[in-house]
């Protein structure tokens, strides 16, 4: 489990102070947005033409097992591109911003950008609250209970009936097994990640009454919260200063 520097409150006895984030200045795009979003498309769509076409998997060596989790990180990057689409800081161009995020989250297991981006601002206006679709019921704080309610909130009929037309699909072309373990498994390993790491974790839990936004932040560890959610992990800095793209949110974690 990753290590969070705002305890949970009702396991401490004492008041911790909260760390205030680096302030990091709004910077222009300059294209870097989309540099970073081709990349992780470009990324995503190359191994898996690899792995559904021309991979033969040795399920008696990690080498399928450690692939799959590459993909999942891969799937992982779709759903943060969508995200930063949805704060406006792929694209200055409001037009471009908004189609390659579509693209990003209807490639991540359907997903509709438009249907998204409404309530994850409503998560950011009333976070950790009964009007926030990312938090939980009030009655059922458990990691299971409340993923199944974020997924409820989220997850659509339209989404599991283009999922299994594409399943169905996919499978006349490529071998069943590496359409299950490349192209399916880690849209679902790639959601719990998220879930685990961007909701979870951060906003589990009770806070302290001057944390304004409700949320906790892995230790200062670049390299596991790239490797864990694309730095999503430092999470009170996003919800803090939500211009910085995920690339530029390390910055934040002085």
């Amino acid at each position: 489990m990753s290590e969070l520097s705002y305890p949970v409150a009702e396991n401490t006895t004492a008041a911790v102070p909260l760390a205030r984030p680096s302030r990091v200045r709004p910077a222009p795009l300059e294209g870097r947005g989309v540099v970073a979003a081709g990349l992780v498309l470009a990324c995503w769509g190359g191994l898996l033409a690899f792995l559904l076409a021309f991979y033969q998997p040795n399920w008696r060596t990690p080498w399928p097992y450690l692939l799959a989790l590459l993909q999942t990180h891969l799937y992982t990057g779709l759903f943060i591109t969508a995200h930063d689409a949805m704060h406006g800081v792929v694209s200055s161009n409001k037009r471009l911003n908004n189609a390659l995020g579509t693209l990003a989250a209807g490639l991540f297991a359907f997903n509709w950008f438009p249907g998204m981006l409404a309530k994850h601002h409503a998560h950011h206006r009333h976070v950790a609250t009964e009007h926030d679709p990312d938090f939980h019921n009030g009655r059922h704080p458990g990691f299971l209970p409340w993923f199944v309610r974020f997924a409820w909130n989220y997850v659509t009929v339209w989404q599991v009936l283009l999922m299994a037309a594409t399943y169905n699909v996919l499978k006349l072309f490529f071998p069943q097994a590496n359409v299950v373990a490349f192209w399916m498994l880690p849209a679902v390993l790639g959601t719990f990640q998220l879930f685990y790491f961007g909701t979870y974790l951060p906003h589990r839990g009770e806070h302290e009454a001057d944390n304004a936004h409700k949320s906790r932040s892995q230790f200062r560890q670049h390299v596991w919260a790239f490797i864990s959610c694309y730095f999503f992990g430092y999470h009170y800095e996003h919800h803090d200063q939500p211009y910085l793209p995920w690339w530029r949110l390390w910055k934040a974690k002085g």
